[in-house]
């Protein structure tokens, strides 16, 4: 049975009312239209399949989750006016990227742009490249994942809610998910008689990285510290990217001892680790802060104990741990 949709009227009674002395006038008035029968069928229900861009990573924080319906034949992406899409950065070449609609799916073609367009972070697109359903797209400094297929409505709010809890240049969890996750854990660490233990990671003189290689350089560093330190970190341990440069380990079950282990062997791996950005290789250093769950503490407690102990670091000469 075709499922109907009606709409029937109320009565509706309009009084007016005007007193002069004795004399009042009111005017009633009924109507009730017949229901008229539809099918949904014949509702103009939104159906998106249209393949897209959706903005996940930005320098502007208002960009973030726009979504750029990919409905032409081509669309081009750079920092002129005259593109389809316009990035307003000076890492972005006047004509960047081109993305051209084919019968066997989407191209992807470098305009033999001045900083390259890369997929998936580390490789650099080259003569033409297919787009592939969920592959990043790293213009500048401007991260697009592409969605595509049938189900890309579904894909998109999944996208947004992922950003809500996720950094969107490290992968990494956010302020707002590690403040959840160490809520959880402060209370679970109590409960059981569980050490827990917290480490603050920045990285030493990263402006001075900025300002000598540019941002496209810095944003690299970024994604390779993420890496080094997720691959080195044990799988019941949660790594955020607590903001700028700074980052947030939460370790279950570890005592100060054991969290000053494993970021000094954290600091070592990033030292010894040569940062490959641009055709350069740069030497980075961290900082790094230890501190336990004491007695009562609340998140906030626990993070200002860590981050006490990294600014220490910081005044005593860097690239080291303090607890």
């Amino acid at each position: 049975m075709t499922p109907l949709v009606r709409w029937r009227s109320a009565p509706r009674s309009i009084t007016l009312a005007a007193s002069h002395g004795s004399r009042s006038n009111r005017v009633d008035s009924e109507y009730d239209l017949k229901t008229r029968v539809t099918g949904l069928d014949s509702l103009p229900l939104r159906r998106s399949g249209a393949d897209c861009l959706v903005v996940i990573y930005s320098p502007s924080h208002a960009e973030l989750g726009r979504r750029h319906i990919l409905d032409r034949p081509v669309t081009t992406i750079g920092r002129g006016r005259d593109n389809d899409i316009v990035l307003p950065s000076d890492c972005v070449s006047r004509r960047h990227v081109r993305l051209e609609h084919r019968p066997d799916g989407l191209i992807l073609i470098d305009l033999e742009s001045t900083n390259g367009t890369f997929v998936n972070d580390d490789f650099r697109a080259s003569g033409e490249y297919p787009l592939k359903r969920g592959d990043q797209l790293k213009v500048g400094d401007t991260i697009f994942k592409f969605l595509s297929g049938s189900d890309v409505e579904s894909q998109y709010h999944e996208i947004i809610f992922r950003m809500t809890v996720t950094d969107g240049l490290t992968n990494l969890s956010n302020r707002k998910q590690l403040d959840t996750m160490l809520s959880d854990e402060i209370p679970r660490a109590m409960r059981h008689g569980r050490h827990l233990a917290v480490l603050m990671l920045d990285i030493d003189h990263f402006k001075n990285i900025n300002d000598t290689h540019g941002h496209l350089t810095g944003d690299s560093v970024l994604r390779g510290l993420a890496s080094i330190l997720q691959k080195r970190l044990r799988p019941n341990d949660k790594l955020g990217r607590y903001g700028g440069e700074e980052f947030c380990a939460i370790l279950p079950e570890t005592d100060l001892p054991s969290a000053a282990s494993i970021a000094e062997e954290l600091r070592t791996l990033v030292a010894a680790h040569k940062f490959a950005a641009e055709g350069k290789e740069i030497q980075v250093t961290i900082s790094i802060g230890a501190a336990v769950l004491d007695g009562g503490m609340q998140p906030d407690g626990l993070y200002k104990s860590a981050d006490d102990k990294l600014y220490e670091a910081k005044r005593t000469g860097r690239n080291r741990v303090c607890y």
